[in-house]
């Protein structure tokens, strides 16, 4: 075979691969996710690992917001102390 012949085959693996990775999971009642929470260890462990890296990730969004209106205002703060002659004519 052909280098051209191989990358055409290893093109067409990887786009069934990626498409099987990226295949939607069959919907699971909530109430069926319990009950496997509830019953396989390793299950829980993973559950429980995910809702905890989203639990920082949604942690960390929402210090990095508030670190940036600190920020923000703190700018507006120091525009006001540099230029007394504009907040006087603004007053």
């Amino acid at each position: 075979m052909n280098r051209s012949h191989l990358r055409a085959r290893l093109r067409q693996r990887l786009t069934r691969l990626a498409r099987a990775l990226t295949r939607p999971r069959q919907p699971v009642s909530p109430p069926d996710e319990l009950v496997r929470i509830e019953t396989d260890p390793a299950y829980r462990a993973l559950f429980f690992a995910q809702l905890d890296a989203a639990l920082d990730e949604r942690h960390a969004a929402a210090h990095t917001a508030v670190v940036e209106e600190i920020e923000a205002a703190a700018e507006r703060l120091r525009a006001l102390i540099r230029s007394p002659a504009d907040h006087e004519r603004a007053a």
